[in-house]
């Protein structure tokens, strides 16, 4: 599953605002080291450390001599800064980076983090932020690695965050810093990815965060913030569960709910608005987590937020979607809340229209998760008065949503045929795929959106409703098709069913879709 939207890597200018140009302050450490710096080769570089180290030295010295006169000290720091300032030069040449780990000028740099002139240390959070770009170290994997594993064996992350807690959005300098520390932190997961356990372990990374998602106020450094914790969550199982046990799933519902009734006023708000979704979507992976959603009221929140029809209709509906998957809980809260008129509502293409929403990839993202949220429904609610209040949303209206089942049905059935007669063609071209590629191919042309209309199908056919199944029969009749093509499917569907959530779950899906197959 994917979830996050990497941004576009942007930087500060002088006015605060994001633009995606190139670092003034690099060009200026160019046009400082071009006088003395020729050539970027090894003796250069090795010019470059002892420089530093010894205005480095000096400035200790200066600061223990003098501690109570910061103008004895003072000019040290210029010319500390202005030695930082010619290491930026380095991101010119990443091959030499496993020298500069040689060289052991690594923990000499990162101990400035902790510098008690927050200048210093936001001179460092911009170095590292050069050092690690990742249009730097595009094709330099092994430098990359060396330097990173460096940097976090030398605590870059605790002294990062560390250094984090003390900066501040209302200063200009400090917010760019922020900014660039995240920045930071996301290429090294990028190098080693890793890393994003590593930090949510060692710091307290989440913790900030989560705290910078709660303002109120929108500004760049909140949309990245909310971006790198949609990284952080995103293929980690353990980030969040560490996420849920600080509150999490409550905080991100608390962002979400700011656009309940309004739309984000720019598209950098918007993208922020994504992200949050995407943090929210991976929150709800672990099963403790789908639980507090019910308990902080998450589905009435996301039903709310279709209703209102704004810009996070399609983002609701996704949450509702990975709430109810394999929890039945949720399932029938849903139910109790009066969400099936919402949610059939939007089955039956009655959605709001936008620039965005006419996007034909959109209205079919839209279809297939609508699919998976009523599959849901139908695997999470199996007997009672809620099934029979999901099972009269069929008959309704002269079957039309059965209709509109079927038209999803033949539509993804074309698709899937096409791709398997492109799969056979290439196997005549003399292109090897094992049985296994070919059945993810197939899954990632709709088959598995297929494979959950059958199953919805089948669950209409099981309840012996004369009406619906009449109306089956007529629509398979129509197009030329019989029970059987829907027996194959589902039987697919069967043998194919992973082990993912243990053997126990695979043998109980597996019994309840033969005995949807046997109904027929």
């Amino acid at each position: 599953m994917e979830v996050s939207n990497a941004l576009k890597r942007k930087r500060y200018d002088g006015d605060n605002h994001m633009e995606a140009e190139v670092d003034l302050s690099l060009l200026e450490a160019v046009e400082k080291s071009q006088n003395t710096v020729e050539l970027l080769d090894l003796r250069t570089l090795k010019k470059l450390v002892l420089s530093f180290e010894r205005r480095l030295k000096e400035n200790i010295e200066a600061r223990l001599k003098y501690p109570d006169q910061p103008e004895r000290f003072a000019d040290s720091e210029v010319e500390l800064h202005e030695e930082l300032e010619k290491l930026k030069i380095l991101a010119g040449a990443p091959e030499l980076y496993p020298e500069l780990v040689n060289l052991n000028a690594i923990p000499s740099i990162l101990n400035l983090l902790s510098h008690d002139n927050t200048d210093i240390a936001i001179d460092v959070v911009h170095l590292l932020e050069d050092l690690t770009d990742e249009d730097v170290l595009e094709d330099n994997d092994e430098p990359a690695r060396i330097l990173v594993d460096s940097l976090i064996e030398n605590n870059v992350l605790e002294l990062l965050v560390q250094n984090l807690q003390r900066l501040s959005d209302k200063d200009p300098d400090e917010m760019s810093a922020i900014y660039n520390t995240l920045a930071s932190i996301e290429n090294m997961i990028e190098v080693k990815p890793t890393v994003a356990e590593l930090v949510c372990e060692r710091t307290k990374l989440l913790r900030w965060l989560l705290g910078k998602i709660k303002v109120r106020e929108f500004d760049s450094n909140k949309q990245y913030a909310s971006e790198i914790l949609a990284i952080l969550l995103q293929n980690s199982t353990a980030n969040q569960k560490r996420l849920e046990q600080m509150n999490g799933v409550d905080v991100v519902l608390q962002a979400v709910a700011m656009y309940k009734s309004k739309d984000p006023k720019t598209s950098d708000e918007e993208e922020m608005l994504e992200n949050l979704f995407d943090c929210l979507c991976c929150l709800l992976m672990p099963l403790e987590n789908k639980e507090r959603f019910v308990k902080a009221e998450g589905v009435e929140l996301m039903i709310i937020i279709m209703k209102q029809k704004k810009s996070a209709y399609a983002s609701a509906i996704r949450a509702l979607d990975f709430s109810m998957t394999k929890y039945p809980p949720a399932c029938e809260r849903f139910v109790d809340v009066l969400g099936l008129k919402t949610a059939f509502a939007a089955f039956m293409g009655k959605i709001p229209i936008s620039k965005k929403n006419k996007k034909e990839r959109y209205q079919e993202e839209l279809e297939e998760r609508l699919v998976s949220l009523i599959a849901s429904l139908f695997g999470g609610i199996l007997r009672g008065s809620r099934r029979e209040r999901l099972l009269s949303k069929f008959v309704e209206n002269e079957c039309e949503k059965i209709d509109r089942l079927m038209e999803l049905y033949i539509r993804y059935s074309d698709r899937v045929t096409a791709e398997t007669q492109r799969l056979e063609q290439l196997e005549l071209d003399d292109l090897e795929m094992d049985e296994e590629e070919k059945y993810n191919r197939k899954l990632e042309s709709g088959l598995y959106t297929l494979q959950l209309i059958a199953v919805i199908l089948g669950h209409l056919w099981c309840s012996e409703h004369p009406q619906m199944r009449a109306r089956i029969e007529l629509l398979l009749k129509q197009q030329k098709l019989t029970k059987n093509d829907i027996k194959n499917i589902l039987q697919e569907y069967h043998d194919n069913i992973g082990d993912l959530d243990g053997a126990e779950e695979k043998e109980r899906v597996q019994t309840r879709i033969q005995k949807i197959i046997s109904s027929f």
